[in-house]
């Protein structure tokens, strides 16, 4: 099996190879990711790999080809992008490939998004001997079926090579260590972040009307996610009839690109929904949509702490979403917007409708939200509690080497230098 092959160390009782550390005064992180969309896992790692401490750390990006060509526009020129096709686990040579990537440079941190990214890349960082392995995963695995998929049995195996976890929002916190039964200690709560500065200088809501087609009287509802199951923007579709009959003009916006494009255009023609229903793709401006939009819906199936939620708040847009996993953490019901069931159309369309015929409650929320994420959700929190955790528990493992080595002896200056020498 791949991932025995791949936790197999050649000689176990040989100290770790020698860090980056010894060689220059930076911390070597590499991010592995080997999606090929750009959602909000992705952007979780554009926000990291451009707001972390270049005083400390030396960033690398292994990601698959499609994907480093999305986010390339996006990535400080300092960022080594090493494109690396790498989704299953019997690709031996794409393996062999990340482990000559982390020994050449002398990786001192492995950071992979998504289990499945993990599932591939933590057992190859483990038999290089990188000193902390990190796993965020991001989402609730709702589409996980069969004995062992469902029981999380690989997830445990797997666990044995990652030493940190990192959730991303409390009810994702819960999940890992309640669900997937993942050692507690070893995980830590540290919310999405965005950079909110960018909702601070949008222009007038009419100007930007006119510039993206749309009338000043229209109501717009806004979905900023990938086109994938997840995400329930059928849902929405089966909300717009009910919705129509008390308000003709309402426009529905989805912005992003995925696999389910073209069944939900089809289910668009079924509805008779052309012309109400604009697939605009995927928007670097999201920022200029979010301030447009009257109401931003999310009607996912499950989450782990959505990035969309956290950005339409920030341009005061109200949000109606599904009362899953990490959502409620944004979304107040009653105060920065309001939460449903998930998958019932009846539901999603009768408090979108509510919003609708409510200006004021729309801008309440909307201040309301605006507040609540600038408080709690801001990239500088996310970048300074991840720097922290990756410093901890570089220290931690410096720490339990000492321990080690020296036992219950006086450790000086010489015995650290013999400890950093081991690696």
């Amino acid at each position: 099996m791949f991932i025995s092959a791949c936790v197999e160390r050649s000689n176990p009782a040989q100290p770790l190879r020698e860090s980056s550390t010894m060689n220059s005064n930076k911390i070597s992180v590499l991010h592995f990711c080997n999606e090929i969309v750009r959602g909000g896992a992705e952007q979780h790692i554009l926000t990291l790999l451009c707001g972390l401490s270049r005083e400390y750390f030396d960033l690398h990006l292994v990601c698959t080809p499609h994907l480093a060509g999305l986010l390339k526009p996006d990535l400080p020129g300092d960022v080594e992008v090493l494109p690396l096709l790498f989704r299953k686990p019997w690709q031996v040579n794409a393996a062999l490939q990340l482990a000559e990537i982390l020994r050449s440079r002398r990786v001192d941190i492995v950071h992979s998004h998504i289990f499945y990214a993990s599932l591939l890349a933590s057992p190859v960082a483990w038999s290089c001997s990188v000193p902390i392995v990190i796993e965020t995963p991001h989402v609730r695995e709702y589409w996980r079926r069969g004995r062992l998929k469902s029981r999380y049995v690989i997830d445990r195996l797997v666990g044995h090579c990652v030493n940190r976890y990192i959730a991303v929002s409390e009810a994702n916190g819960r999940y890992l260590a309640e669900e997937k039964r993942l050692p507690s200690q070893k995980i830590s709560v540290i919310h999405n972040g965005s950079d909110l500065k960018r909702f601070q200088h949008v222009r007038s809501k009419s100007g930007l009307r006119q510039k993206l087609g749309f009338r000043n009287d229209d109501l717009i509802l806004l979905v900023a996610g990938r086109l994938e199951p997840q995400k329930g923007h059928s849902v929405l579709l089966s909300a717009l009839p009910q919705i129509r009959r008390d308000f003709p003009n309402v426009h529905a916006v989805f912005a992003g690109e995925g696999a389910l494009t073209q069944q939900l255009q089809r289910q668009v023609e079924a509805l008779s929904l052309q012309g109400i229903v604009d697939f605009v793709g995927f928007q670097s401006n999201m920022e200029e949509w979010f301030s447009v939009a009257d109401v931003t819906v999310l009607p996912s199936f499950y989450e782990g702490l959505p990035l969309s939620a956290i950005e339409s708040l920030a341009a005061a847009t109200p949000v109606v979403a599904s009362a899953v996993d990490g959502t409620p953490e944004i979304v107040i019901h009653g105060r920065t917007g309001l939460t449903v069931p998930p998958g019932a159309p009846d539901e999603l369309a009768s408090a979108i409708c509510v919003l609708l015929a409510d200006p004021e409650l729309r801008a309440r929320f909307g201040g309301a939200g605006r507040a609540w994420v600038e408080e709690e959700f801001s990239q500088e929190k996310q970048i300074k509690r991840t720097e922290d955790l990756y410093l901890s528990s570089l220290e931690r493992v410096r720490t339990e080497r000492l321990q080690q080595m020296f036992g219950s002896q006086p450790v000086g200056p010489r015995e650290v230098q013999l400890v950093e020498k081991a690696g």
